[in-house]
């Protein structure tokens, strides 16, 4: 990254040949691996962002540092997986998987040397100006020193282990992620040389807070190190480094023989503990023999090794963010209550059913409140004593999931309860088997997925007994049933009790709970039974639209573009003179604006506060539009791999607030990156215009129109 700020990222996505020709021409197609690199690179330039407050800038690249781990043990291990089996086949942009590891290595480099540069030259001189010094040991004064060294003895010495290697002690298991040290250290009389690997304790935190005024911190490596003597007394230090190793997550799964799915699950977690490495981090002042008992002892090759000077891990300045400063954080934002939700007093008017009864509504997330809307409705559906049955899918969840809680409530209560957990949910393994097992002991029926496919549908439905009989109360959204991510992630989601749509859901849990998968959906679209086919008939029929009235429009919101059938059939569209507004928060393999190929295309990625998570489809259908959101991209494995659900928005007037949602995005001239052909990234600048931010416009009109919660909600 250059010394003075640019908003045009670097576009290492592209592939150089003629892009002239039939729109199955591999060279139509950016690499999906280099354009998610190109996305982590757009998060990391929030850091250079001088309109962002300190603390949320060193908060952005802590993320972009946890998504390059992230990406390593997915994409990087899955590569390697590839290469290993034998695989030869061309990736759709035309690259042999070797080729691809090296782009990879060449774009992380770059990628890696640009996020040291952030740290040491724009956001540390920046915290320094605001009184807040991560400094390292020999900055320290002589009290200092003195107080690091006492807590040394008093609070990291005891837990530190310290593991030889020698013939009677093999080279130590070093587990995922952990940041290590490299002692080598001499014998004072024999001279020889010994090795030993030591485990930095980061429980407690990474960097520790030194006494007396203003914010100093020092990071715990450097006071183990300077205070490493303790621990090998009768040694001389030779030299310490740092080291860091990442772990394949990418292994390979054979669930159509398993017996039991959980137990498969939970196999697989301790397999990947033990996983093959995919990344070795490296301080650059490590000595090469050291460097070479390394690479020998964890099988990898210089490939896989990436040097680096200063702090070797930066996702750790999470905790530098979360200081609560308020002159550096965001300002505190508390979603609304929607004005049609805010709780009644009178007997059943308060019933959230009663509301839903009325019409359809539609709640976004972050700015209305999960808690007061998606939430409140299992909650209340678990205390109702007109609720016969809830159905619920849960891919992801958080901690302390009120959601959980709610569902047992319901089946304390006598209600029929079943529960689809996503054990598939990568990272989220561990946590829904827990969940599942709680849930399987308060009497719930909980099922795991189905073999070969991931469950990553957002819906729930509440059976009703009423006065005219049974009544379906659902809810699709596009977003998971966390609370904690409800306030950071922008989601939306819908709650209607059409009875179409609730016999939807009920085909759809047959499906998911017991053998039936030839199902039919009157106004539901199910993947992978009949997405994508359903999405590529209604560019079909925008390609009529434009033939005969010259009005053919989509606009689409989705977290990433890779399916290769879906991007060709925007590419004839786009021929055709369809206009296409696509925005894509992350990686996309499609290239907008190629003359005679995609040249009615336009591609904008939000970044921003909250991460932009809603999936969002638009067809113009000439004046009678189509609108739909729901949980899947236009990725290959949300429209062939996974049981994702879209619904329509039918009722006029949520019709026309997605629309206006849509529109509000597109005209966006703060948080928005464009992509050009060549595969750049331009941030889109105000200018002399006034400033328009899709997230903050949406704040403000949420605090128009609906209620800041009270402590009695």
């Amino acid at each position: 990254m250059p010394k003075t700020p640019t908003w045009a990222v670097p576009g290492s996505a592209l592939m150089d040949l003629d892009p002239s020709g039939d729109v199955s021409r591999p060279e139509l197609l950016f690499n999906r691996e280099l354009s998610w690199l190109d996305f982590n690179w757009r998060v990391l330039a929030q850091a250079w962002d001088e309109r962002i407050p300190l603390l949320e800038r060193v908060r952005f690249l802590s993320i972009s540092a946890s998504n390059l781990d992230e990406f390593f043990r997915k994409h990087v291990g899955g590569l390697k997986r590839l290469i290993a089996s034998g695989d030869t086949r061309r990736s759709p942009d035309g690259r042999m998987p070797e080729e691809r590891l090296g782009l990879i290595r060449e774009a992380v480099l770059r990628l890696q040397a640009d996020m040291v540069y952030t740290w040491d030259e724009v956001l540390q001189p920046a915290l320094r100006q605001a009184d807040i010094h991560v400094v390292d040991y020999n900055q320290l004064t002589d009290d200092e020193r003195q107080e690091m060294h006492e807590h040394f003895l008093t609070n990291i010495y005891p837990i530190l282990t310290p593991l030889a290697v020698d013939p009677a002690h093999p080279f130590p298991f070093i587990s995922n992620l952990s940041l290590s040290l490299a002692v080598i250290t001499r014998h004072p009389t024999h001279g020889t040389e010994h090795f030993a690997r030591l485990k930095v304790p980061l429980q407690r935190g990474r960097f520790l807070r030194l006494s007396g005024e203003g914010y100093r911190f020092v990071p715990i490596e450097e006071v183990i190190v300077h205070n490493i003597g303790e621990l090998f007394r009768g040694m001389e230090i030779v030299s310490v480094s740092a080291f860091r190793v990442t772990r394949n997550a990418d292994l390979d799964r054979n669930e159509s023989s398993a017996e039991d799915l959980l137990e498969l699950i939970a196999k697989e977690l301790r397999q990947r503990r033990f996983a093959a490495v995919v990344r070795l981090q490296v301080d650059t002042r490590m000595p090469g023999h050291v460097r070479q008992t390394l690479k020998h002892e964890l099988g990898i090759t210089d490939a896989d090794v990436y040097e680096k000077r200063g702090l070797l891990e930066l996702s750790d300045l999470d905790a530098l963010a979360n200081l609560g400063l308020p002159d550096h954080t965001y300002e505190h934002w508390e979603p609304v209550i929607p004005k049609g939700l805010v709780p009644a007093v009178d007997g059943d008017t308060a019933n959230l059913f009663s509301i839903i009864r009325k019409g359809d509504v539609l709640v976004h997330h972050p700015y209305e409140s999960f808690q007061a809307s998606v939430a409140r409705f299992i909650d209340e559906a678990a205390a109702d004593p007109k609720v016969l049955a809830i159905k619920q899918t849960l891919y992801r969840t958080s901690n302390d999931s009120p959601i959980i809680y709610s569902l047992i409530r319901a089946a304390e209560n006598g209600k029929q309860v079943a529960v689809l957990v996503e054990l598939k949910a990568r990272f989220d393994e561990e946590r829904n088997i827990a969940w599942a097992k709680m849930l399987e002991q308060a009497g719930i029926h909980v099922t795991y997925g189905l073999v070969g496919l991931k469950t990553h549908t957002k819906t729930a439905l509440v059976v009703r007994e009423e006065p005219d009989g049974i009544a379906m109360y659902s809810h699709i959204g596009t977003g998971n049933y966390n609370s904690k991510t409800a306030k950071l992630y922008t989601d939306i989601g819908l709650l209607t009790c059409n009875r179409e749509i609730g016999l939807d859901l009920v085909n759809l849990f047959h499906h998911l709970t017991g053998y039936a998968p030839e199902q039919q959906y009157r106004k539901l679209l199910v993947a992978p039974r009949d997405l994508r086919k359903t999405f590529l008939k209604r560019l079909e029929r925008e390609i009529e639209h434009q033939q005969k009235h010259g009005n053919g429009h989509l606009i689409a919101v989705m977290n990433g573009l890779d399916d290769v059938v879906t991007i060709q059939a925007l590419y004839e569209a786009s021929q055709a003179g369809v206009q296409i507004d696509l925005v894509v928060r992350g990686h996309s393999r499609l290239r907008p604006g190629l003359p005679g190929v995609s040249d009615n295309i336009r591609l904008v990625s939000l970044i921003g506060r909250f991460l932009e998570h809603s999936r969002i489809y638009h067809f113009h259908n000439n004046g009678e539009p189509k609108t739909y959101i729901g949980s899947a991209d236009w990725m290959r494995r949300n429209l062939e791999d996974r049981v994702e659900v879209i619904t329509p928005i039918e009722d006029p007037a949520l019709q026309r607030r997605v629309i206006r949602i849509l529109k509000l995005a597109l005209s966006d001239n703060r948080m928005g990156w464009d992509l050009h052909a060549d595969g750049t990234y331009v941030q889109r600048q105000p200018g002399s215009e006034s400033v328009r931010s899709f997230q903050e416009m949406l704040m403000k009109e949420a605090l128009r129109t609906g209620r800041v919660p009270k402590a009695e909600d």
